[in-house]
């Protein structure tokens, strides 16, 4: 005989399963953030707030993006970690995520274990580029005057940790260029010291950064992709001068652990839409952003074999969080 205590509770959790399907199918009825762990203009927020303007515009709710910045990226993906899994709190994850498992030793959170894999957004190469006053105008020009100069030159980062962060190192240890790292907090601040020429060169994410050389603010050396980017193809890859080197950024969206599965996979049946609209692909492509659409789960082996590569990297560059 069931206690009458207990079957209460029985009936409540039925009672939540037959409510789920319901709550999800009405899902959004309220406004989401979209953390973006950084400050504005940088590349993940440029894309948060196109996919929070498509999301926006499509799942009849505001998709609000909200910027968290610091400590390399961890306080804005820790806040999300500890959100109510609901699905109304979700982060714009980047390659500090994945980096971050390796060059931080105490996170009070693991990405892949905490962090429920929603979808993937694009990929993108990194562009190596410095204020035009400097007297360099490509790869091998600059290895020459770095070692010419040692010590003298300071590489700009969007943030300790970051893809921007860590294409810098793997050049360094690839070239034997000494230069001094000067993380900023997101990539806007660091733009524009390398623009005023406080900083003489970044490895920035391509989307925050092309309309600046567009505009001829900034010089662009080289993408740090295997392949020419097909939006700048003129531009040649440091692998062509520096062979073996390659390193790309991604972008997706996750929740938190937790997160009802049907309201994962509504947003992301809804993101796959947008990275199959031709306007949304010509935009991202001007962006430099290839699309990488999939399933959640595809976009979990994305983020676990980051972890991976970019342990690899962070070892054998010796980087570390200043």
């Amino acid at each position: 005989m069931i206690r009458p205590a207990r079957l209460l509770v029985l009936l409540a959790l039925a009672a939540a399963a037959l409510l789920r399907p319901a709550f999800a199918a009405d899902y959004p009825v309220r406004p989401v953030k979209f953390v973006v762990p950084y400050t504005p203009a940088g590349t993940t927020d440029v894309l948060a707030r196109i996919i929070a303007q498509w999301l926006s515009e499509k799942m009849g709710q505001q998709f609000i993006v909200e910027n968290r910045p610091g400590a390399g990226n961890n306080l804005g993906t820790e806040f999300v970690v500890n959100a109510p899994p609901d699905g109304y709190t979700m982060l714009l994850m980047n390659p500090a995520n994945g980096i971050n498992a390796t060059l931080y030793k105490n996170l009070n959170f693991s990405i892949t274990r905490d962090i429920a894999p929603v979808a993937g957004i694009v990929r993108t190469p990194n562009v190596m580029e410095v204020p035009p006053t400097l007297p360099v105008k490509t790869v091998a020009e600059f290895i020459a005057y770095c070692k010419a100069n040692p010590g003298k030159l300071n590489m700009a980062s969007s943030g300790s940790g970051t893809s921007v962060h860590l294409s810098g190192e793997l050049f360094k240890a690839m070239t034997g260029c000494d230069m001094l790292h000067v993380p900023y907090k997101g990539a806007g601040p660091a733009l524009m010291d390398l623009i005023g020429g406080q900083v003489q060169v970044i490895f920035d994410n391509l989307p925050s950064s092309v309309g600046h050389i567009k505009g001829g603010k900034l010089r662009a050396l080289g993408v740090t992709s295997a392949e020419r980017e097909p939006s700048m193809p003129n531009l040649p890859t440091i692998g062509e001068t520096v062979p073996g080197y390659e390193a790309t950024a991604w972008f997706g969206i996750g929740m938190p652990k937790g997160t009802p599965k049907d309201i994962i996979e509504k947003v992301n049946a809804e993101v796959n839409r947008a990275l199959a609209d031709p306007a949304m692909r010509a935009r991202l492509a001007e962006l430099g952003g290839r699309p990488i659409p999939g399933t959640p789960d595809d976009f979990g082996r994305t983020v676990a074999a980051e972890v991976v590569k970019w342990e690899k990297v962070v070892t054998s560059s010796g980087a570390k969080v200043e």
